[in-house]
């Protein structure tokens, strides 16, 4: 059993590691070296970060330290205490400017020529090192160790990490620990908006200790896109994109506002307007590297991003994986992340996918076997015949899963189809020459056409494609999968056994009711199963092409047949780019897809995360007045419950056709294998392999469709904007205004009040037991996402401050507001807490008085009384993806 206190082990953590931090920040930018004083262009992060800010706390004893006695709000205290620590910090300083000039590994920094004269640049050598060990490393382990041997500085990098990494195979069972610095870091707005926040808040804070703020800058590249605010209000319509995209812009002005102003206020940092598409689609086709040339210094593209999925990326030979906003910022400022050197799950695919099964059945097979398998804070590696025959954005669609199954990373090492790839996108002849060359130049390219070296892991695992089925998954968990002929005999089940994962209790005499209403006028009917929502979204699949124009062969095939989705299925379609539309339009099924009202509704993650929009309110009253076990299939990445609608209890994962058939049949209680999807108009039955296309069908139509020059176009003007982004006036001034009156960008508390030293652990001691869980409960039941509730305390909060509920919009869009944040934190409505005995819901008993009240009303009238508290949870507590609020909100419910 977990226990923690409500503030929970985790914001202990993030509130001592955020300040600590932000000293070590302060500390390093306190006098900073007008240029670099090593060859690595890594030096001048490891020069102005951790190791610098570590040295003067390591000589805190010869230098006074800023302490509770200071008196923060005062300046000219603070001045004083600087000029006080100035000479040491600029004694220590010279000193670690000479320990840099000599890197540990010089010797081995070769140089890269180009085929036709000069060279590309240079690069620390990974076989000039002459060492048998590195030949049997798993290629995401070379990765780290070039990090490390380029950033050694025998400081915050020493030689010891290195040997660490070399000697993996022995070192990486004892969980010992290795520092890595990431190439840059991924934001979307959702998370990317408070990173900023923080930022803007240390820049306030740097002046108040009458330091330069404007040296609060990522030290390393930031890329942000501005794809979670797009939510599906209209659809249906050729004038969705519009239409949805003048709404988002109403609703969220203010941040995109905030974020404009960041792009230019802060150094090193691109934001990417709103409708260019899901940020992992936009890092895989545009923003990935896979190598850097950095002032003629060559090195691995590898990434750190706020939001889970950023594990896309490693379809494309780049390691990446997902962080909370802490540890993003650090690595932002340049401080090295201290990890476990991970274990690594080899990963060997052989054969090949049986005609008709998709990218996505592949997916949600592996997702299940690496879950069963165990594989969290581990590295997985693919390799194998069977790698072949993926296609890179295969590789990306399994790669984006990794959290689901737990893993770090899903990781394909660069081979010739990653080449491939990046020509098909648009990148040059000499970028993929210089790619391809520094890799096989640093035994980092795995040619299949070669004899391939045995490599070691750390345990071992093997799929042959041809064994993959059609499959769903759900209806509440990613990992829950379903082969799609036991689909109906599944459902069944899930409605006699009892509420749980795969279970809705529901009575035997009820599970075949019909319910008739009126749907704009037209006679509608809705049973348990119905599907109220089909949407083809995020980054998972609609990166992919063949399970794109794949869903374009359905609806054409059903168009033909005289097929039509029921008007009530509220039906979308959201690609992760520019690319994706231009391509359905090349092959004309964009027309089909519109036909069965699969219209474009924005280029952003949409259903996936929440941003689903409401249901027609006919539809929402005939589910809530007969407790409808309401459906929704989407071809995301989650499905757990509350997340995708608070209607649709049942949730299922499916590939994008899938999708279309199901909206197709209007129900999930069907087996497709024996029943009719639908009739002809002259009442012929039509079944599920009457619209299934071959794969030979799809390879066709992706050949012909795909073109390099779709991406071209589509990136060269990516960072143009749209008209409303181009119209938002910002201002100049480095330091940002805050208004005390917005409910979307606050001030936050963090740095209030701050000392030099965290305060560290505290006792707890007679305390009450906020919230009682079992196992499970994750990130999202944790962090606020998706809709505010009408009667919950933020929508007071809300209310209080003049704003109407129509404009209430998402947690996920106000999470640059802390007051917003604390009060959603644990206000998931599928949230199952112990002391409510059995009653699902975001409240609590407050235990002196017996009043039932929401978790945060509950918090405050502990701690108004001066009571401490704490939350009892089983296995897998925050486990997921939003992990810095999952922090910060209970830590704020006691902050207030």
């Amino acid at each position: 059993m977990y226990i923690t206190t409500s503030t929970s082990a985790a914001s202990s953590i993030l509130r001592a590691s955020s300040r600590s931090r932000f000293v070590s920040s302060l500390s390093s930018f306190k006098s900073l070296p007008a240029r670099s004083l090593s060859p690595s262009p890594s030096s001048l992060v490891s020069q102005r970060s951790l190791g610098f800010a570590s040295a003067v706390r390591s000589f805190r004893c010869s230098v006074p330290r800023w302490s509770h006695r200071v008196d923060w709000r005062s300046p000219l205290s603070l001045r004083a205490q600087i000029r006080t620590v100035a000479p040491a910090i600029e004694r220590l300083e010279r000193a670690f400017a000479t320990m840099a000039a000599e890197h540990p590994f010089k010797e081995i920094l070769t140089a890269l020529p180009k085929p036709g004269g000069g060279e590309f640049g240079k690069f620390y050598s990974l076989p000039a090192l002459n060492d048998p060990r590195i030949e049997k490393l798993p290629y995401s382990i070379r990765i780290l160790l070039e990090s490390a041997i380029r950033n050694c500085d025998n400081f915050q990098v020493k030689k010891e990490d290195v040997e660490k990494i070399i000697d993996w195979e022995n070192s990486a069972p004892k969980q010992v620990e290795i520092p890595f610095k990431p190439a840059r870091v991924l934001l979307q707005d959702f998370t990317g908006v408070p990173a900023v926040v923080d930022l803007a808040c240390m820049r306030d804070a740097m002046n108040k200790l009458g330091s330069d703020s404007n040296k609060i800058n990522p030290l390393v590249p930031v890329d942000l896109v501005i794809d979670h605010s797009v939510q599906v209000d209209v659809t249906r319509s050729e004038n969705a994109v519009k239409a949805n995209m003048e709404l988002e812009f109403q609703r969220n002005k203010e941040r995109f506002a905030f974020l404009k102003w960041g792009s230019s206020a802060f150094h090193n940092m691109l934001v990417v307007p709103p409708g260019s598409g899901i940020v992992h689609q936009v890092n895989l086709e545009y923003l990935g590297r896979v190598v850097f040339n950095t002032n003629g210094m060559l090195y691995p593209d590898s990434v750190v991003g706020t939001d889970s999925h950023t594990t896309m990326i490693d379809g494309l030979g780049v390691a990446g994986w997902g962080v909370g906003g802490i540890e993003a910022e650090a690595a932002m400022l340049g401080q090295p992340m201290s990890m476990v050197l991970p274990g690594v799950v080899g990963f060997k695919l052989s054969g090949k996918l049986h005609n008709g099964v998709t990218a996505t059945d592949l997916v949600l097979t592996v997702t299940q076997m690496l879950r069963k398998h165990g594989v969290v804070g581990k590295f997985v590696e693919f390799h194998g015949d069977g790698m072949g025959e993926l296609s890179l954005a295969d590789r990306a669609t399994i790669a984006n899963m990794s959290p689901e199954y737990g893993a770090t990373m899903g990781f394909f090492p660069v081979d010739h189809v990653t080449l491939q790839y990046l020509k098909l996108t648009g990148r040059s002849d000499e970028t993929v020459a210089m790619v391809e060359g520094y890799l096989r130049a640093n035994k980092m390219f795995v040619d299949y056409n070669e004899p391939q070296q045995e490599r070691v892991y750390s345990s071992y695992l093997e799929l042959n494609l041809a064994d993959v089925e059609p499959c769903i998954s759900g209806p509440k968990r990613p990992h829950d999968r379903v082969p799609l002929k036991e689909m109906k005999a599944d459902w069944h089940s899930c409605l006699d056994n009892k509420v749980g994962f795969k279970g809705f209790a529901v009575p035997k005499e009820t599970q075949e009711k019909v319910v008739k209403f009126s749907f704009h006028g037209q006679p509608a009917e809705l049973k348990h199963g119905s599907v109220v929502i089909a949407a083809i979204t995020s980054c998972t699949n609609t990166s992919n092409p063949s399970v794109m124009l794949g869903a374009g062969l359905v609806a054409k095939k059903a168009c033909e047949l005289g097929l039509q989705v029921k008007p009530w299925v509220k039906t979308s379609l959201a690609p992760g780019s520019g690319v994706v539309t231009k391509y359905l339009l090349q092959s004309g099924l964009q027309k089909y897809l519109n036909e069965q009202g699969f219209h474009i509704v924005g280029y952003g993650c949409t259903t996936c995360i929440g941003n689903s929009g409401d249901l027609d309110e006919s539809v929402a009253s005939t589910i809530t007045d007969n407790d409808i076990v309401a459906a929704a299939v989407l071809s995301g990445n989650r499905n757990f419950e509350g997340r995708v609608h608070p209607l649709t209890r049942a949730n299922y994962l499916a590939s994008p056709p899938l999708v279309v058939a199901y909206a197709l049949a209007g129900t999930v209680d069907i087996d497709f294998d024996k029943e009719p999807i639908g009739t002809t108009k002259d009442g012929k039955s039509v079944y599920f392999k009457d619209i299934w296309p071959t794969t030979e069908e799809i390879a066709e139509v992706v050949q012909s469709s795909v073109l390099p020059d779709m991406f071209k176009s589509t990136y060269e003007a990516i960072t143009k904007g749209n008209p409303t982004w181009n119209q938002l006036s910002v201002p100049a001034s480095k330091l940002y205004s805050w208004d005390p009156n917005s409910t979307y960008i606050h001030e936050p508390p963090y740095f209030k009040d701050m000392t030099m030293d965290p305060p560290g652990a505290h006792g707890v001691k007679d305390a009450y037991c906020l919230l009682n869980f079992g196992d499970s409960i994750t990130t999202d039941h944790i962090s606020p996402a998706g809709s505010i509730h009408k009667d919950s305390p933020t929508a007071k909060y809300l209310l209080e401050r003049g704003v109407e509920r129509r404009d209430f919009n998402s947690y996920g869009s106000r999470r640059g507001n802390d007051e917003v944040m604390a009060r959603g934190t644990f206000a998931n409505i599928r949230l199952v807490n112990k002391l409510l005995n059995g009653e699902v819901g975001p409240k609590t008993v407050h235990v002196p008085t017996g009043e039932k009240l929401s978790v945060f009303d509950a918090a405050m009238k502990y701690k108004s009384a001066g009571h401490g508290t704490i939350i009892l949870a089983g296995a897998e507590y925050g486990s997921g993806s939003s992990r810095d609020w999952a922090a910060k909100g209970p830590m704020l419910e006691l902050k207030q």
